[in-house]
């Protein structure tokens, strides 16, 4: 048994949205050996097993009878070898992800500045190929380090298989991965990205012709910060709702019921549209189901407003999708996992 495996342990403060769920065994992974040891322990071969990390994209339904590995591997680097035209970084699965923005930005690397702000840690990054303002994690990925096994390998992106807040690790073949470490491609000739008219608005209300990295990252946190609530302060995940992409033909059909309908075409002729805006418009902004509501400020934002249960989220969650899929016929998908 591993000396510093604990039993029946909260979890409150390893899920952003502060569920007060329990563990019956829990195992803090500072490193690659203790990972190891702790699944080559035939005491703990049998139990189910959960890997957190910041705890920003679940959704704990109830106690969780097994075995909770919370990845913690720190370290993060610039890589003395890169690519023609980029610079690699490597940061530990452990290291949280708006501290290696931070950091990148302190080297004078420009690439994860759109990124700023996100809440959870860098081993989350690459599973849920998290994105924010025109930049996804996959535009700025290089390679990652797995636990597969008992046995590390590197992956590259093409075998992460992403997708719109998707990848392999959600997928039955890749759900067994722990994902170590992770290394990103940062551009030495930096160009901003300033395709979402909320960022491009305010670099010209800010008077920035020319932004560096720093200026947009700081744009970036300061939009966030006024739309959206701190995980400290007030329990939530994020954004709960992919953003739903519909074929051009169904968004026109919606559009001529809906003419206000927010949506954004995409390269490959389907269309993106705004879940905050059908959530908003179904009345669901501000309102609650027992100690689960939804964000005065963001539809899109479900949040625990006081000792909310997992059960509360989800029949919030379902009852709004449910109002959506009746007004609109769209379908919304969740973000979190519910475990």
């Amino acid at each position: 048994m591993h000396p510093e495996l604990s039993f029946d342990h909260s979890l409150r403060a390893l899920n952003t949205f502060g569920i007060d769920a329990r563990a019956s065994h829990y195992l803090r992974v500072t490193s690659v050996d203790t990972l190891r040891a702790a699944l080559a322990d035939p005491s703990l071969a049998g139990l189910p097993r959960l890997v957190l990390g910041g705890g920003s994209n679940i959704v704990l339904t109830g106690d969780f009878d097994g075995l909770v590995l919370h990845v913690a591997i720190e370290g993060k680097q610039v890589l003395p070898d890169a690519a023609p035209g980029l610079t690699l970084v490597r940061a530990g699965a452990g290291e949280s992800w708006h501290g290696l923005v931070e950091y990148t930005l302190a080297q004078g690397l420009g690439g994860l500045e759109n990124l700023a702000l996100i809440p959870g840690t860098v081993g989350a990054s690459p599973i849920q190929n998290i994105g924010a303002y025109g930049v996804e994690l996959k535009d700025v990925f290089h390679s990652v380090t797995v636990f597969d096994g008992g046995q590390l390998r590197t992956m590259t992106a093409a075998e992460c298989r992403f997708a719109y807040r998707d990848s392999v690790f959600k997928q039955p073949d890749g759900a067994g991965l722990i994902v170590v470490d992770v290394t990103f491609a940062l551009p030495l000739r930096w160009q901003p990205v300033l395709g979402y008219s909320e960022l491009a608005n305010a670099v010209l209300e800010a008077g920035l012709t020319d932004p560096s990295p720093r200026q947009v990252a700081d744009l970036v946190i300061a939009i966030r910060r006024r739309k959206l609530p701190d995980p400290a302060v007030i329990g939530n995940a994020g954004s709960f709702f992919k953003n739903p992409v519909v074929s051009s033909t169904r968004c026109a059909e919606i559009l001529a019921a809906h003419p206000g309908l927010v949506h954004h075409a995409q390269a490959d002729g389907s269309v993106k549209l705004a879940a905050g805006w059908l959530i908003d418009q179904c009345g669901w902004k501000g309102r609650s189901l027992g100690a689960a509501g939804v964000y005065p400020k963001q539809a899109l934002v479900l949040v625990n407003q006081g000792g909310a249960t997992g059960a509360e989220v989800v029949a919030l969650a379902k009852a709004i999708a449910a109002d959506v899929a009746d007004k609109y016929g769209v379908v919304l998908e969740a973000e979190p996992v519910f475990v």
